[in-house]
């Protein structure tokens, strides 16, 4: 894998079917750099709900409730992180179904690295933004939304896919080594990233936040930038997810190295499939367009994954964040 060939790979921000569900929703489209939704349990039937100027390609609305009153109090916050070129809905079936099952969910379109806007994406400085816009939008959750009062701020968790789930790990306290991007940066890659590191032009030390207690993590990208020492410091309880046949920048061997490199033996899942399994099953429209992120191996059925997909994470969820009652 090169620099540039992650750089360039997308986490899909199209058309992706998903199921209904009783999920309230509010969109974050005051603040271009807060863009985002917000999910949470809502006792009303679900209907779509137009993004309005949040609206990606292909995509105009969501499943939901529009500015339905939150039902319950206390309830455990979850933030979701896309991948490279992603957007903020593109977990929506991850999402309605954490609302669904009692937790408030905040995502972001991070900024210049998603589906309407890359500028930034081959910067090496994304790499350190995306934790300190993630934090910003915890901040954000606590201390300025309009219904912060119904969370419980001792209960967050996280999850990502892709560069989403490298942000995860530096949340958690993961340490990366910039100097391991010496590897990829050949003379004949011309990358922004690249370039910034031949000019000794690296972000500072990323942040963390320890006000995230449990994160769940789906085929991590950057892996090269980890070792051993660099994971030690992670504390947190995680579910980790990765392909068997990985694509989309993420090389499995290096995948399932930084899975076996985290320390208090995380829970590890396998899947026999690429790495846009991890994306909500396609619409046959998209599925005819996007082929690449749309396809899987003979045998493997994206519908029957993302309903155990789904059905883990909230359990994963609720065990470390709730106890084993509902989360409600």
């Amino acid at each position: 894998m090169t620099l540039r060939a992650y750089w360039a790979c997308a986490a899909v921000f199209c058309f992706l079917a998903s199921p209904a569900r009783a999920a309230g929703i509010q969109l974050l489209d005051s603040d271009p750099s807060l863009a985002g939704a917000i999910w949470y349990p809502c006792a009303a039937e679900p209907q779509r709900v137009p993004l309005g100027k949040l609206t990606m390609d292909f995509i105009d609305s969501l499943q939901g409730v529009k500015d339905c009153p939150v039902t319950g109090t206390k309830l455990p916050l979850i933030i979701v992180a896309h991948g490279r070129g992603g957007w903020f809905g593109g977990h929506d079936d991850v999402e309605q179904a954490l609302a669904d099952a009692g937790f408030v969910v905040a995502a972001i379109n991070y900024p210049g690295d998603n589906g309407a806007d890359r500028s930034l994406s081959e910067s090496l400085f994304t790499i350190n933004a995306r934790p300190a816009n993630t934090i910003r939008l915890v901040d954000f959750m606590l201390n300025v939304w309009r219904d912060r009062a119904a969370i419980d701020p001792a209960r967050i968790g996280f999850f990502g896919f892709s560069a989403g789930a490298y942000t995860g790990l530096i949340l958690a306290g993961a340490e990366p080594d910039f100097l391991e991007i010496a590897s990829i940066c050949t003379e004949t890659n011309k990358s922004l990233g690249c370039e910034q590191f031949r000019s000794g032009n690296i972000p500072p030390a990323p942040p963390h936040d320890s006000r995230i207690r449990a994160a769940v993590l789906a085929d991590t990208a950057l892996n090269f930038m980890f070792s051993p020492a660099s994971l030690a410091a992670i504390r947190i309880p995680l579910q980790i997810w990765r392909s068997e046949l990985g694509g989309g920048g993420v090389d499995p061997k290096n995948s399932a190295l930084t899975a076996n490199r985290l320390p208090g033996n995380p829970e590890v899942r396998v899947v026999p499939a690429g790495h846009f399994a991890f994306l909500p099953p396609c619409t046959p429209q998209a599925a005819t367009k996007l082929a690449r992120l749309c396809t899987d191996p003979p045998g493997f059925d994206r519908i029957a994954f993302h309903h155990d997909f789904d059905a883990r994470i909230v359990g994963f969820f609720r065990e470390q964040l709730v106890g084993k009652g509902d989360a409600r």
